[in-house]
């Protein structure tokens, strides 16, 4: 690898695997300094502990994005909470966390079991071979948010192809900053129409309960965040999930046939896979050392999830899916601390009742064709998933 492509290799995969640069790196430079374009230095941190020390040091580290950048208010940022820091981030959570509790979260249970169930009878009734992708992983996660939110339903093809672009840097950084853009325009547009006549979504209810205190483009931004958080990524892990099952079918009749092992593939999985590669950007708040590395203040650390997720520190073969695994702390595939991301619970749902419905549905299924991987994306995953049965 030369040492202009050392900038991306957080990015880089080989199939489900991280590049073995960025193994390289993890045991030989736990604190990698990268230049990027422009002349800046940003320090990748890679393995587990400090990943994790990183993450859940909001003292030292911000996520203040648009503050450092000097974009001005935090109203001006995209990201939701994820580029906010406390005390503005702890006011905004309290208002998102009562949302995302298990009691409340099984009241979706029923509709997203139903958004299942509907889209693979499209499946069987389309015939045999289709793409994965198209037929069933992107219009289950992406319903899903549009559910939770309250998007119109006459709106959610156009807010599917937002949420998409975004995470594409194939056709340029600008095109991905466009749709951040255009996604911020709708919401705002959305929760404007929401404050008029609310719902029964997250945003109806958060317009009734706390109106007053949330002014629309505040609330759009949480809703991007949301965005952001619950579609891509859970689209890219119900993709590879069910690629290894089907690479794996003695896991996969497993997940069929014997009740709560989903539950353990899923976690599993979700560390193997770790599809959002890198966490949200940290800028240092005071000058500070990392491993002998002297980063001074307003300069950016970025945290490979998928790289800590893969430290032998954390456990035995972590380079391979063994679901039951002991190891010696949680994966970091929702990140860590205070931005840990609030929907993973969700997700979590999203995945079981997916995996095993699939597998139930179409016992044969398998893979029908060549899988073209995404490249340079901060969310990994395919483009397709040819399979027939």
């Amino acid at each position: 690898m030369s040492d202009s492509e050392f900038p991306l290799v957080q990015f880089m995969r080989d199939g489900f695997d991280p590049a073995a640069e960025l193994s390289r790196i993890r045991t030989e430079h736990p604190v990698f300094p990268m230049e990027i374009p422009g002349g800046q230095t940003v320090y990748l941190v890679t393995r587990w502990d400090d990943v994790r020390g990183v993450l859940g040091d909001h003292e030292r580290f911000s996520n203040d994005f648009a503050g450092v950048i000097g974009l001005g208010s935090n109203q001006e940022d995209p990201g939701g909470l994820g580029f906010r820091d406390p005390p503005e981030h702890t006011r905004l959570r309290k208002y998102l966390t009562p949302e995302f509790t298990m009691r409340r979260l099984r009241r979706l249970e029923p509709r997203i079991e139903a958004m299942v169930e509907e889209y693979l009878d499209r499946m069987e009734a389309k015939g045999s071979p289709v793409d994965l992708m198209e037929e069933f992983a992107l219009p289950i996660p992406s319903l899903v948010v549009c559910e939770l939110l309250g998007v119109p339903y006459e709106d959610r093809a156009d807010f599917v192809k937002l949420s998409t672009d975004r995470f594409d840097f194939t056709a340029g950084p600008e095109a991905s900053l466009q749709a951040i853009n255009d996604a911020m325009t709708y919401l705002t547009d959305l929760v404007a129409r929401e404050r008029r006549n609310p719902g029964d979504g997250l945003l109806g209810q958060l317009l009734r309960e706390h109106g007053d205190e949330l002014d629309d483009r505040t609330l759009a931004s949480m809703a991007d965040g949301l965005l952001t958080g619950g579609h891509d990524t859970s689209t890219s892990m119900l993709a590879l999930g069910t690629l290894w099952l089907l690479e794996n079918p003695e896991q996969a009749a497993k997940v069929r046939e014997v009740d709560g092992y989903v539950n353990d593939v899923v976690e599993e999985l979700l560390r193997y896979m770790t599809v959002v590669q890198v966490a949200f950007p940290r800028f240092a708040r005071e000058d500070l050392e990392l491993h002998g590395h002297q980063i001074k203040k307003g300069e950016l650390v970025l945290c490979s999830l998928a790289a800590a997720n893969r430290d032998p520190n954390l456990g035995e073969d972590m380079d391979e899916v063994r679901p039951g695994r002991a190891t010696a702390g949680s994966h970091l595939a929702f990140g860590h601390g205070i931005h840990r991301c609030i929907g993973a619970p969700l997700a979590q749902m999203e995945m079981r009742i997916a995996f095993r419905a699939l597998l139930r549905r179409f016992p044969d299924l398998h893979v029908a064709g060549e899988i073209p991987w995404r490249k340079l994306a901060i969310v990994y995953g395919v483009e397709k998933l040819p399979v027939a049965w």
